[in-house]
């Protein structure tokens, strides 16, 4: 009796343990690698808050932070093969038609998101009323910024790169040169006079200061712009061509099919380096987010001066990547948005840790493809384009900048001025380029075109780098929904056809009603050319034998 007792309970163990082993398998092979991103974010704040206390030094820091620097290395590389390959092969092989619908329904969705986003920021910026409890600095940095007009036309430059290879690796930028006049003191050949000096900050060597020496009369100093470049992906030129390359090939037909098989390879095999790199991601995620949070200042200096205007930023971006976006995505397809976003949380977990949308551009396309199961040809068009132009973090951002600024220094804004933000914005975020803190460049046409000081953007930079990630989120979420919808909105022009009839066959038929006729020993074909036409109305070239 007890032996039947205690075998039936080792069975019923067994039995237990086995199907908790089957399932914990499934869990992990389902879910195993976002388990680890999102233990690697926990785990990568918490070490960056406890080795605070040590007050590593600079470079100590940096060895720290090296591991996380190879994943940023590691999604980098990816970026140029992936663009290039998976925007000339996805639509050479889509219909001119149908790839033209596809492009005016992406373009439009992203500019009206965009613009919700920055409708968004606008209430609550004015609402909560940060600027209000922000306190600025006796001093400000004295470093001359770009005018709207030359941060605008440098943009139209870099949509046309005159030299690709270096559009891998470099855009074009205009730089500011100070030129020092001297009208009060007499020129003397070979020694020049000099009044003015730059010093680079402390903490931030781009940032200079400016020394002025006490003369008597006091330079004039102007400025004059130069043709300079960036050490940064002119990815806006590079998906351009690629574009423009893929559409050309589509139509080429037979003539361009090596190429395109050549960019299909090229597409898959960058996918597989993306699948076997995405292991490494947890351990890089965790030094990558502890380095940053041990280059940030005090947390609780930070709090008193921008805690509102973090939690306005926050609420916006909350407000648009979670009530919004997934409200549209269910007008639109009738699904579940969050189910939708589900699959794509290891691209949001990517975004957060390296606050880039263009090298969380491999996950997201792995992600959707995997996951979601959206078709390839869409994804390979609606992600790059998405990196490129879809900024809806950042047009939030920009927007309550602006207005944060404009608090702060007690300018009041009337409704025309708030609707120029509100459009400057939306244009500017356009120009941002995918990468980290690039909010911060095309923030000085938001001011500019309201007459706000350019060199209050310091208010904000002891928060950027976190703000930074959250709208890079927000963004890659933005073209993750994107995708969903437009291949929802296109499934039909993207469903398979069916075969064309082979006009061959109806040949063959009438062949055999005619040769039925004829007496077996005989090898020829008595039909002409005129029964075909008169019975299929296809022209055939027929041969008598």
């Amino acid at each position: 009796m007890w032996e039947w007792v205690r075998r039936a309970v080792l069975h019923s163990l067994a039995t237990a343990l086995l199907r908790l082993w089957k399932w914990l398998r499934a869990f992990w092979y389902k879910n195993g690698l976002l388990t680890l991103s999102m233990l690697s974010v926990v785990t990568g704040c918490l070490l960056g808050f406890l080795l605070r206390a040590l007050e590593l030094t600079d470079l100590e820091k940096q060895y720290f932070s090296f591991p996380g620097e190879l994943l940023m290395r590691m999604l980098k590389m990816l970026i140029l093969p992936l663009i290039t390959s998976s925007l000339m092969s996805g639509l050479a092989t889509m219909d001119s038609k149908a790839c033209g619908k596809m492009g005016v329904i992406t373009i439009t969705y992203y500019l009206w998101t965009t613009f919700m986003a920055v409708t968004v920021g606008i209430i609550l910026v004015v609402s909560i009323h940060p600027g209000a409890a922000a306190q600025k600095d006796n001093y400000s940095v004295g470093k001359v910024v770009l005018s709207s007009a030359d941060a605008l036309l440098d943009l139209i430059r870099n949509m046309f790169p005159s030299n690709l290879v270096e559009a891998s690796f470099q855009q074009y930028r205009t730089v500011l040169v100070p030129v020092v006049k001297s009208p009060g003191f007499p020129k003397i050949p070979g020694k020049p006079l000099n009044f003015i000096y730059f010093a680079p900050d402390d903490k931030n060597p781009e940032i200079h200061r400016p020394v002025f020496l006490e003369l008597t009369p006091s330079p004039e100093m102007t400025y004059r712009t130069l043709a300079g470049t960036s050490n940064e992906m002119n990815v806006l030129g590079i998906v351009i061509f690629s574009a423009t390359i893929g559409l050309l090939l589509g139509k080429m037909g037979e003539r361009g099919a090596p190429l395109v098989n050549v960019c299909q390879c090229l597409n898959e095999a960058v996918m597989k380096i993306v699948s076997m790199a995405v292991w490494y991601f947890p351990f890089g995620i965790v030094f990558l987010i502890a380095g940053k949070i041990l280059e940030m200042e005090d947390p609780s200096v930070i709090g008193q001066k921008l805690g509102l205007y973090v939690i306005t930023v926050v609420s916006g971006l909350a407000v648009h990547g979670i009530i919004l976006l997934p409200l549209l995505f269910v007008l639109i397809t009738k699904k579940n948005p969050f189910a939708f976003i589900q699959g794509i949380l290891q691209a949001l977990l990517i975004a957060l840790a390296t606050s880039s949308s263009s090298a969380t551009l491999p996950i997201t396309l792995k992600c959707l493809l995997e996951n979601n199961g959206i078709d390839r040809r869409v994804a390979r068009f609606v992600l790059p384009v998405g990196a490129t132009i879809n900024m809806d973090g950042t047009a939030l951002y920009e927007a309550v900048a602006a207005i944060f600024i404009a608090q702060v220094n007690e300018y009041e804004l009337d409704l025309g001025q708030i609707i120029t933000i509100s459009i400057t914005a939306s244009a500017a975020s356009i120009g941002a380029a995918g990468i980290p803190q690039s909010g911060l460049v095309t923030m000085v046409i938001v001011l500019t075109s309201v007459g706000l000081p350019t060199e209050d953007i310091t208010l904000i930079i002891a928060v950027d780098w976190a703000l930074d990630r959250l709208r890079t989120m927000t963004n890659v979420l933005g073209d993750a929904l994107a995708a969903g919808i437009i291949a929802h909105v296109c499934h039909k022009d993207f469903a398979p056809k069916p075969p064309p009839q082979n006009p061959v066959s109806n040949t063959d038929k009438f062949l055999s009603a005619e040769t039925s006729h004829l007496h077996p020993k005989d090898k020829g074909i008595e039909i002409t050319e005129e029964t075909l036409l008169d019975q299929t109305g296809v022209h055939y070239n027929i041969c008598q034998v």
